[in-house]
């Protein structure tokens, strides 16, 4: 299912730098992360579906090079990110 509207709202909520920023990594990780999570159970229960999980392969891309990015840029906050998001167990 797609994020809500109110779903989508509170997560730039809880990841933006300042009010107003809906663009960062920050926030654009942290909706690619729930995007992944939310079609993760789609694939066990059709694991034939080979046109979804193109889409899935090429989310997690974007949010491993913008992972990459801000781990280049910002150390600190990448920590903050992954451990918000649950990511590198």
């Amino acid at each position: 299912m797609a994020l809500s509207v109110e779903q989508k709202a509170q997560i730039v909520k809880d990841f933006q730098r300042k009010e107003g920023d809906t663009g960062s990594s920050e926030v654009q990780i942290a909706l690619l992360t729930f995007r992944i999570n939310d079609l993760t159970p789609h694939f066990k229960a059709n694991p034939k579906d080979h046109h979804s999980r193109r889409g899935l392969l090429k989310m997690v891309s974007a949010r491993r090079r913008l992972l990459s990015y801000l781990r280049r840029t910002d150390a600190d906050t990448y920590r903050n990110v992954i451990s918000r998001l649950g990511l590198r167990k």
